[in-house]
């Protein structure tokens, strides 16, 4: 039987990295692995193991995470050269934490029943980004069998501040398009008004200053304001992830009925081939002010 403490991380990005460091500090027996090395130093002189495979970090495994980029990396870690569910321990659990999409999480939801019915499956996407992965505040978008509690709840205490149920597995994918469609949305508000109150001859802070204490408010509208202020765009979230997300929103609930969102991930395609990518979302702010010269 695995030991129900043992978790393995697959990828190391912002997020995996930071719930790994995590599942270490509060006593977990933590396998990693990443597609590119280097990312995991920290982490084992942190305590973790290090595979050298997909395969190898999940024997014996209680839980599998999976937080990487997208389904083609996904599915070929899992179910291609990584081999990575064929080596899950038996009645083991996989913990799908990427976002993938509402079409993509259900067509892995099913090659995962396929190759293998023992494993259960649960779709659990996180509404935060990587400081609060780091600080272990994320919201955590669950869906799928309850009866893996025992194994899940406590991973879940540990990486997040609260856990959302939502029903079935693949529930957690959607509501995480919708999370993410809203947070692309507020960010293109945040770097337009900004540039508007600059025009009217206010700061960011100016801004800031009325919207402080007002049902307009929010910590997240004050982190964004606060990298506009400084021009440091150190992603917590990199502009061409946003972009992907804006992308999976319109694709499940197309064009025509989310207009404004189609029209921001045309902006931020140019900002991503501009060069802006890898910077953070707020970043956009920045190409605007660039443009408009």
């Amino acid at each position: 039987m695995s030991d129900s403490r043992h978790v393995a991380v697959l990828g190391l990005g912002a997020m995996g990295h930071a719930f790994a460091a995590n599942l270490v500090k509060s006593g977990f027996n933590v396998s990693v692995w990443n597609r590119s090395s280097g990312k995991a130093d920290e982490l084992v002189a942190q305590g973790a193991r290090e595979a050298a495979s997909p395969a190898e970090a999940v024997h014996e495994a209680a839980a599998v995470i999976a937080m990487l980029p997208d389904l083609a990396v996904t599915r070929e870690v899992l179910l291609g050269g990584g081999a990575a569910l064929a080596a899950m321990a038996p009645e083991s659990v996989l913990i799908q934490m990427g976002t993938l999409g509402v079409t993509e999480t259900d067509r892995l939801i099913h090659e995962v029943a396929e190759v293998r019915d023992d494993v259960t499956f649960i779709d659990a996407p996180v509404s935060g980004t990587k400081a609060p992965a780091e600080q272990g505040t994320v919201a955590i978008l669950a869906s799928g069998d309850r009866a893996a509690a025992t194994v899940v709840d406590p991973i879940f205490e540990v990486l997040g501040k609260k856990t959302h149920w939502l029903g079935e597995a693949g529930q957690g994918a959607r509501m995480k398009i919708v999370v993410n469609a809203w947070l692309v949305a507020m960010m293109q508000g945040i770097a337009e008004t900004t540039q508007l109150a600059e025009t009217l001859g206010f700061s960011s802070d100016d801004l800031w200053q009325v919207l402080d204490g007002g049902p307009l408010a929010s910590p997240y509208v004050k982190v964004k304001l606060d990298m506009i202020a400084s021009g440091d765009f150190d992603p917590q979230m990199a502009l061409q992830w946003g972009l992907k997300d804006a992308g999976l929103a319109l694709e499940a609930g197309g064009e025509r009925g989310l207009p404004s969102l189609a029209q921001i991930r045309n902006l931020w395609a140019d900002a991503v081939s501009d060069g802006r990518g890898e910077e953070d979302i707020a970043a956009i702010y920045d190409y605007l002010k660039a443009k408009r010269g």
